[in-house]
This record gives C-alpha cells, structure tokens and sequence, in this order.
C-alpha cells in the first residue's frame, strides 16, 4: 500500500511542481557524470575499433550506479524515519516524469502562436528541439511541437512510470539514466556511432513495452476525446515502423491519426537537410489548436498510466 501512495504523490509532485530550478535536478548530476566517463574513455581508448566495447560501460557504470545511489539514499533514509525514505521516494520518481515541463513547453508555443508572435514561437521550439527553428512557419512550428510532445509521452512519463511500478525508485531512476545516456551518446554519427550503440539499444529495449502500452492508451485517449481512434490505430499500424526509433513512431502515428495530420518530412540540423519519414495522412495543415489536442492526450495518457500502474504495483506488492 505504501508504494501506491507513493506512485500516487510522485505523479501529483510533477503535475504541480514540475522540476523546479532551485533545486538540483539528477539529470543534471547524471550529465556530468556521463561527461567525464566519456573523457576518460576516449583517453584510454586509442582505438576506434575498441570503443564498440568501451561503449558498454555506460549503461553498465551509469545506469547500475543510479540505481545503487538511490538504493542507498533511501536505505539510509529508512534508518532515520520511514517517512523520510517515502518522502525520497516521491520526489526521485517525480524527478524521472516530465508530465508538466511536457505540456509547458508546449502550452507556451502554442499561446505565440495565437498571439500571432511567429518569433516567439520559433524561440520557445528551439528549446525544445534539435532541429534549425529560424525559418519555419507556423504550420512546420505546429508539426515541431507536436512531434516533440507525441514522441515524449513514452520516455517522459510512461517509461518512468512503468519502471518505478515494478521497481520503485532506484528502477525508476535506472531507466532516466539509460535514457539519458541515449540523448547525449546514443548518436548513429561518426563520433557516437560506436562509443554509443551500447546506450541507444539498451534505451531501445527498455522503452519497448512502454511503447506499445502508450499506442494502446493513445487509442483509448482518442476514443475518450472523439477524435479518430480507428485512424489513430491505423497510423501506427502502417506508419510507426517508417521512424528511425523502434518505439517512438508509435505515439507519433498515433496522435497524427488521431488529429488526422501528417508529422515528419523536411527538417534543418545546423543547416544541413534530414527527410523523415512522413506518419499520417495530411488531410489538413496543422495548426495550434493541434498543440493543444496533444498536451491534453498526453494528460490523458499520463491518467491512464497511472491507474495501470498503480494496479501493476499492487500486484508485484501482494506477491
């Protein structure tokens, strides 16, 4: 029972709070931590043909070391007051879900362009985004926020929120550190292409079933909303396996077909061009009203998986 109340205030914390930047959040801890294994790598290892194998210290060193440091924090927290380990609890697996700073970002894209402020906007998914902001439109800065929250619903809440069902903190905080590691070396380019592989097929593997569990989500979502949530299904049928991530096209076909828009196509990386594969059919342009429709099915979804998890959690605890 003490797990499901702690699921239930780690979910409200992020709802609420969010990340606040007065406090010093693990992600950022787990960068510097990432940066220096990096260095100390390449400086040891000479040769590009061994960093294949090097490249398997990362999840080996990050990803067990967040899960042992949690462990022990709240272990050592437990001696003090149990309320003080479930307290810790809380607000790790808060720190790992990105429900609020997800609709933020997007809310407040949303709110320049209605504003008519086309600068703005392109400012705000700059933050958010890889990709070169300058030039884009408003129908191409509808499809950038879009893509963005769609495809982050798997890694910023439902991934986290599965793990930390099944595990608690420490798995919860294990599965931040492995995605983290695919967001800084999990790169298919000339400087990551080896040193990497190891981050982004682990990222890979533990972000499967979460996936699939959001596709099904975004189709009880979509049903809820009476948007199209037999052409939302169909996307992700016909479309998800064209993205390059195994698990990602999911929620964007999903929500494509849902809106009845098409995501993906042209896209600017430091000016160099990068075509990606086109989800959905573009039966309209998009607009912001669309960014909008998609932080309210991410809510949604995050609704749904915590009902679902908070069962998985019972289960594992009355085992």
């Amino acid at each position: 029972m003490t797990e499901i109340w702690i699921l239930c205030a780690a979910y409200l914390i992020d709802r609420v709070v969010g990340d606040p930047r007065s406090l010093p959040h693990p992600v950022v801890i787990m960068g510097w931590w990432i940066t220096r294994l990096e260095r100390v790598i390449r400086a040891v290892v000479k040769r590009e043909s061994h960093l294949k194998l090097a490249g398997v210290l990362f999840p080996l060193l990050i990803v067990t070391g967040s899960y042992m440091v949690v462990w022990l924090i709240l272990w050592g927290a437990s001696l003090v007051h149990p309320l003080l380990s479930w307290a810790l609890a809380a607000w790790f697996i808060s720190t790992t879900i990105a429900t609020k700073g997800l609709a933020d970002a997007g809310m407040e894209i949303a709110r320049h362009l209605l504003a008519g402020d086309l600068p703005a906007a392109r400012r705000s998914l700059s933050m958010v985004v890889g990709r070169d902001t300058e030039q884009l439109d408003e129908p191409q800065i509808c499809r950038g926020a879009v893509e963005t929250v769609a495809e982050n619903i798997v890694d910023a809440i439902v991934s986290p929120l599965f793990f930390a069902a099944i595990g608690g903190a420490p798995l919860a905080m294990a599965y931040r550190a492995a995605n983290t590691l695919d967001s800084m070396v999990g790169y298919k380019n000339e400087k990551y292409g080896n040193l990497g592989w190891a981050s982004a097929r682990f990222d890979d593997v533990l972000n499967y079933i979460p996936a699939r569990l959001t596709a099904l989500f975004l189709i009880v979502v979509s049903w809820l909303m009476r948007l199209d949530w037999q052409q939302s299904w169909a996307m992700m049928k016909r479309d998800a396996h064209l993205h390059p991530s195994p698990n990602s096209g999911l929620p964007e076909a999903g929500v494509a077909g849902a809106l009845g828009v098409q995501l993906g196509g042209l896209n600017y990386y430091q000016g160099v061009p990068s075509n990606r594969a086109k989800l959905g059919d573009p039966h309209r342009p998009l607009r912001s009203q669309d960014i909008k429709s998609t932080v309210k099915m991410m809510y949604l979804v995050s609704l749904l998986c915590l009902i679902v998890c908070l069962a998985i959690t019972a289960v594992t605890t009355s085992v």
